[in-house]
């Protein structure tokens, strides 16, 4: 290599490695506004839950009572994971005194974190799933953080948070966090999909892959078939074309960040249908489906419910659920070809 290769791969690398997250929002939000300070810092101090969270996993095995259930039922009448109370700890520290938000919600908690040294100040609520997929983590799977940043409202000391009640296109950004072979941040601010991958050299998260865009086609669906006889028949007769088609991948992780990550960078589609016990699905409109609609529609997807558009619901309440299609444009269209046959007799 000359000495002119040399210093182009050198200027390369470190063009790459100054650009990092809180960098990169900052750009992104075009001026250097008190606005987009604010949205920078805010999603820096993402960016540090998510670095304690993936520092406590990547221990988890080892550290004494970490893993299992604490016996508790969260609101969701789940079994509460160590894990899942560590991790929305992690996230009300971040957050408490830092004058970036309001209010915090989960689905951990049955009503908002709120903060009131931090208002009016702080200007957005964050909505969260500290560990998407929980149940991977006694086994040492892939598991993820799912947040949502809306603009807060008005004071909610009651925590009733109904102006959150509102659709996914009133999020001002959203992205996740995928603890994996390597930690990544993926996230938009309504400007394209951007990826960060977290350098534990530098203890930064870098950008990998900017302006991602989703193939239109994909030859993977993800889908718990354990529960086929549940569906409706316009979704099995879909899985029974798929079985007959060539080239075609069933890829189920049980963490839906880890399924969507593989979707938006391969292409194909995820599906959490709804069931005869479930019939508006599991999956929470506000700290799941939303964001992650939000994401995959900003690089260039498609997310629905089978009937309407993950972003043009409206919940009636902070914990409410819905069907899940999402993924590739031609994969969920195919999906709702097969449902809206049905549906039509």
């Amino acid at each position: 290599m000359s000495n002119i290769e040399l210093n182009q791969a050198q200027e390369t690398t470190l063009s790459r490695d100054f650009t990092t997250l809180t960098r990169h929002v900052l750009s992104q939000s075009g001026d250097f506004s008190a606005d987009a300070y604010d949205l920078s810092l805010l999603m820096g101090r993402i960016a540090l839950a998510g670095k304690m969270i993936a520092r406590e996993l990547s221990q988890a095995g080892l550290a004494a009572d970490a893993l299992g259930v604490t016996g508790e039922i969260n609101v969701q009448g789940e079994a509460v994971k160590k894990m899942d109370q560590y991790a929305n700890r992690v996230f009300i520290r971040a957050f408490e005194q830092s004058g970036l938000v309001c209010r915090l919600a989960s689905e951990e908690m049955e009503k908002p974190y709120y903060i009131p040294e931090n208002c009016p100040i702080g200007r957005y609520t964050l909505l969260f799933d500290p560990i998407d997929g929980s149940g991977n983590i006694d086994t040492n799977l892939a598991v993820g953080t799912i947040f949502s940043i809306r603009q807060q409202q008005g004071i909610d000391e009651t925590g009733e948070a109904l102006d959150l009640l509102q659709s996914g296109h009133q999020q001002v950004g959203a992205g996740y966090v995928l603890y994996g072979s390597s930690t990544m941040f993926v996230y938009s601010i309504g400007k394209g999909v951007h990826a960060f991958t977290l350098d534990p050299s530098l203890g930064e998260f870098i950008l990998s892959s900017e302006n991602i865009r989703i193939p239109d086609h994909g030859s993977t669906y993800s889908i718990n078939e354990g529960n086929f006889w549940q569906w409706d028949e316009g979704m099995r007769e879909y899985i029974r074309h798929v079985h007959k088609q060539p080239g075609y991948s069933a890829r189920y992780s049980g963490a839906l960040v880890a399924d969507i990550h593989r979707i938006l960078f391969q292409g194909g589609v995820f599906l959490y249908p709804g069931s005869q016990g479930h019939p508006d699905g599991k999956l929470r409109l506000l700290y799941e489906s939303a964001p992650l609609a939000y994401l995959i529609t900003q690089a260039g997807g498609k997310a629905t419910t089978g009937t309407e558009a993950i972003l043009d619901v409206i919940p009636d309440r902070l914990h409410a659920r819905t069907p899940l299609i999402i993924g590739s444009t031609k994969d969920v269209d195919l999906v709702l070809s097969f449902l809206q046959t049905r549906a039509n007799g």
